[in-house]
């Protein structure tokens, strides 16, 4: 097992990913900041941030990685009832601090949560430099999910997503799945399996395919999408 890298806190350098810890989940570095070109860096390099208030930043690269295909994620035959059936609409950056809150809010309630303080000003900052970006689903014109996360080439960093209504967030996920399908994104980085994300198509990879496929994904010039029609599903 390699050591824990300790990153500088005002010029951080981050260690190969493919030397990260298998016998701790991931973990390849502790310290550093969460200046945006800090995170640009990191997500270019397949790596995120995940850590609690009381820690220091605590750096990713998992052995396995959770990813969605755009275009190719599985619609259960109730879910297309629902969307059909419920007065839904779906929208992107138009609350993309809302976004963070309530994702930040929901984690807290049922289990604690990694959005800290700093993590909310760091993806707001990111937000305004145009590399974060968020969905928004509306129903009866009241927010009631979305997912936020980091746009990198030809591929997109998923980092939270809350749900307020039945179906909520698993409509974030099919919209951003047709939406960016239809620009020509590659890969939809869910960084940690869960039955959730499975269910709807996610699949695993190994760390050395994930990161072979970053290096071609951020070469990809792909530009954020202005147009969220859910009728096109």
């Amino acid at each position: 097992m390699d050591a824990i890298h300790y990153l500088d806190p005002n010029n951080p350098v981050f260690p190969n990913p493919r030397r990260a810890s298998d016998e701790l989940g991931g973990l390849l570095a502790a310290g550093g900041n969460l200046e945006s070109a800090t995170l640009v860096k990191a997500y270019s390099s397949g790596i995120f941030p995940w850590y609690e208030e009381d820690q220091p930043i605590l750096w990713w690269s998992p052995p396995t990685r959770a990813v969605m295909f755009p275009g190719g994620i599985h619609v259960s035959r109730s879910l297309k009832k629902a969307i059909k059936r419920e007065n839904w609409t779906v929208s992107s950056d138009a609350r993309f601090a809302e976004v963070v809150e309530y994702c930040a809010a929901t984690r807290e309630n049922a289990s604690g949560t990694w959005i800290t303080p700093d993590m909310k000003a760091a993806y707001n900052q990111l937000h305004r430099e145009g590399h974060a970006h968020s969905v928004e689903v509306w129903k009866d014109e009241a927010l009631v999910g979305g997912l936020y996360g980091v746009a990198v080439g030809g591929m997109f960093c998923g980092e939270s997503m809350f749900s307020l209504a039945a179906n909520a967030s698993k409509i974030a996920l099919v919209c951003l799945s047709a939406t960016l399908f239809n620009r020509g994104f590659e890969l939809i980085d869910c960084q940690l399996e869960n039955d959730h994300l499975t269910s709807m198509g996610a699949t695993l990879l190994s760390r050395d395919d994930f990161l072979n496929r970053l290096a071609i994904c951020r070469q990809k010039s792909c530009h954020w999408p202005s147009n969220w029609i859910l009728a096109r599903l």
